[in-house]
């Protein structure tokens, strides 16, 4: 195996810490002596072993003059855990390959501090994946002011979410609906809009089988406070979590009944500043699940980081609700082109990821 085999594996192996490592990156490694794998681990649960440790102690002694293949810088401080370079120096590391460069003010420099241990540092491999498969936290480092922000719309193939009668249950089929499952547990916060909450009332929970290292924060965006006390998302908002989005024009009395239901409340002029609250509050990621409004007007204020469009085989029609309602329209020339990062097959759906520019 080369290093480049070596850091698809790393990559494959980081995701199984999807959900469960908190705010900490998503990390694989492995131990390539001669060619031939000896060790291999990840980071899999927030506040255990980093990916680097586990994989050196599953080497053991055949670590000794090996290479480690790693997604991102090993850290240099102590958190949690000790430092990774400690480990790695520890175990006589001969030559060490990474990803992507920390950017964790507290963790970066890890390269250097290998090297004036005598062991040989590249980086650079596979960077671009490995820095999109810990998108949320190059983001949270990024200081823009807001989440990570994806969205994730299922639609037919004539781009519609629901039919003329607005139901969406359902779009896709029972394998992609899993799939958004696993998205969700990874993601700090959910979000939907009131007219999404009332036609579908939905839970915004996670219910798959990979439980979150926390609960992610429900969102709904009603900025006249429309959706009524009633719905799943505010009646059961002491259970779960919950932030209200409201708009100055929101009427005292619809406040006031939101916050008896438990739920918190967020006043805010516009998107960008309902994402700037929340990010206030420390949520570092937020997937949005509609509706096609809302997709819309944040594709166009451009607080969009990520699409996942799930296509099913169907079509609903020119009476069916538009997946990207209120977008500006826009010459073909200058129309900003969202780059495919995954497709796949899931189920008798199509998956496409995509990233902003």
């Amino acid at each position: 195996m080369d290093e480049r085999a070596a850091m698809l594996r790393a990559i494959r192996l980081a995701w199984n810490g999807w959900a469960r490592v908190g705010s900490n990156p998503l990390v694989g490694a492995v131990v390539l002596r001669d060619g031939a794998v000896v060790g291999e681990g990840f980071h899999a649960e927030f506040g255990g072993p980093h990916g680097e440790v586990v994989a050196l102690a599953t080497a053991g002694e055949r670590a000794r003059g090996a290479d480690l293949v790693v997604t991102l810088e090993p850290c240099r401080h102590y958190g949690k855990t000790p430092p990774c370079t400690e480990a790695i120096l520890r175990a006589g590391i001969r030559r060490v390959v990474f990803g992507a460069h920390d950017v964790d003010p507290e963790a970066l420099g890890g390269a250097e501090v290998l090297r004036r241990g005598g062991i040989a540092v590249e980086h650079g491999v596979l960077a671009e994946e490995v820095r999109r498969q810990n998108a949320v936290f190059f983001h949270r480092h990024s200081h823009r002011g807001r989440p990570f922000v994806a969205l994730k719309l299922a639609m037919s193939l004539d781009a519609r979410i629901a039919d003329q009668d607005g139901r969406s249950r359902w779009v896709s089929g029972d394998a992609a609906r899993e799939f958004v499952q696993w998205l969700r547990a990874g993601y700090e916060a959910i979000g939907v809009a009131a007219g999404t909450a009332r036609i579908d009332d939905p839970a915004l929970t996670v219910r798959g089988p990979l439980r979150p290292h926390r609960p992610p924060l429900r969102v709904l965006f009603d900025r006249r406070a429309e959706v009524p006390a009633t719905a799943r998302l505010i009646a059961t908002a002491r259970e779960t979590p919950t932030v209200v989005v409201l708009g100055h024009e929101a009427a005292a009395a619809a406040r006031a009944a939101v916050t008896a239901a438990g739920a918190e409340i967020v006043v805010a002029e516009d998107l960008a500043g309902a994402l700037a609250a929340l990010h206030e509050r420390g949520i570092a990621s937020l997937l949005v699940e509609g509706g096609g409004i809302l997709a819309g007007r944040l594709l166009a204020a451009g607080l969009v980081d990520r699409l996942y469009v799930i296509v099913a085989p169907l079509l609903l029609g020119a009476g069916g609700v538009p997946a990207f309602g209120e977008l500006p329209g826009a010459a073909l020339s200058s129309a900003p082109r969202w780059r495919v990062s995954e497709r796949r097959v899931v189920g008798d759906d199509q998956l496409l990821v995509l990233e902003g520019t």
